[in-house]
């Protein structure tokens, strides 16, 4: 027991290394050391994160769920693997490192460096920080990035947020009405519409936003669910759901997955974010239950 209000110890998640927080309302939360990602979050009783039932678990294949880290490459837009290389990456993290948030929470930083692989496809000396912070009804993750290089870096990135939801096609997500979006799933090329009323969701949904700065509130079955806040070095909102026939092109989610999560990502795309020599970057994204 670290502390009266929260209790951290070492777990696992099918067979990999992790770090579970719980705290003494019941809340708990799980990081795996391969990403630092988040791969459950329990509040109010309720898992609030959506992990594929086929995801893989071989420690280097990318974990289909929880909140993966995109660095420092979103998606294919660059050369490197998908959604970068360090979501594969084995971070760092002690137990013991967890500390007191408060009077009710904890938090827990997860730390990479560069090394000799990384450095062979992306030339940059960097330190990336991973910090989760549990509080009842509560999850915020921020990711901070440190250039300890001696030239300008560039990069982009998201916290790519897997939500569970009984239903999608039951789901609204409220907040971005009246923005102009980037529509991927669009069969023609570059489209642009502007988001009238609630996302609501059925066949794939692929879709890049400008921040909303008031933030977000998704509703599941008509009531509300989660509040979804970005900090404002966050660019951009991903929302993506897969629909039914790309979900069933996906050898890592079952047939009917689509119909039980939802993306909905803090991230900094459009506009690569430049990193001079010793400086530091860093921005959250935060969940709350409802």
């Amino acid at each position: 027991m670290s502390d009266a209000a929260f209790l951290v110890r070492p777990g696992n998640w099918q067979g990999l290394p992790a770090i579970a927080l719980q705290l003494a309302n019941g809340d708990s939360a799980l990081i795996g050391l391969q990403g630092a990602q988040v791969l459950s979050w329990v509040s109010g009783g309720q898992e609030r994160l959506f992990v594929s039932p086929r995801a893989a678990h071989d420690g280097h294949s990318p974990i289909r769920g929880g909140i993966p880290v995109c660095f420092p490459q979103f998606n294919q837009r660059g050369p490197l693997v998908k959604h970068g290389f360090v979501r594969s990456m084995s971070w760092s993290a002690e137990a013991e490192e967890a500390r007191a948030c408060g009077e009710d929470g904890t938090q827990l930083t997860l730390g990479l460096v560069d090394t000799a692989a990384t450095r062979a496809v992306w030339p940059h000396a960097f330190e990336a920080l991973l910090t989760v912070q549990l509080r009842p009804g509560a999850l915020s993750v921020e990711l901070a990035v440190h250039n300890r290089g001696a030239e300008a870096l560039s990069f982009t990135a998201a916290l790519h947020s897997y939500l569970r939801v009984a239903q999608v096609e039951q789901a609204a997500l409220h907040g971005l009405e009246g923005l102009v979006y980037w529509d991927a799933a669009a069969a023609e090329a570059d489209t642009h519409r502007s988001q009238t009323g609630a996302v609501s969701f059925g066949p794939e949904t692929d879709r890049v936003y400008p921040r909303a700065a008031q933030g977000l509130q998704l509703q599941a079955a008509g009531r509300p669910w989660l509040r979804i806040a970005q900090d404002a070095a966050w660019s951009e909102s991903v929302v993506w759901n897969p629909g039914a026939a790309l979900c069933a092109r996906l050898q890592d989610m079952a047939a009917d997955s689509w119909q039980h999560m939802l993306c909905v990502e803090a991230a900094a795309i459009d506009t690569p974010v430049v990193l001079e020599p010793g400086r530091q970057w860093r921005a959250a994204q935060h969940l709350t239950a409802l």
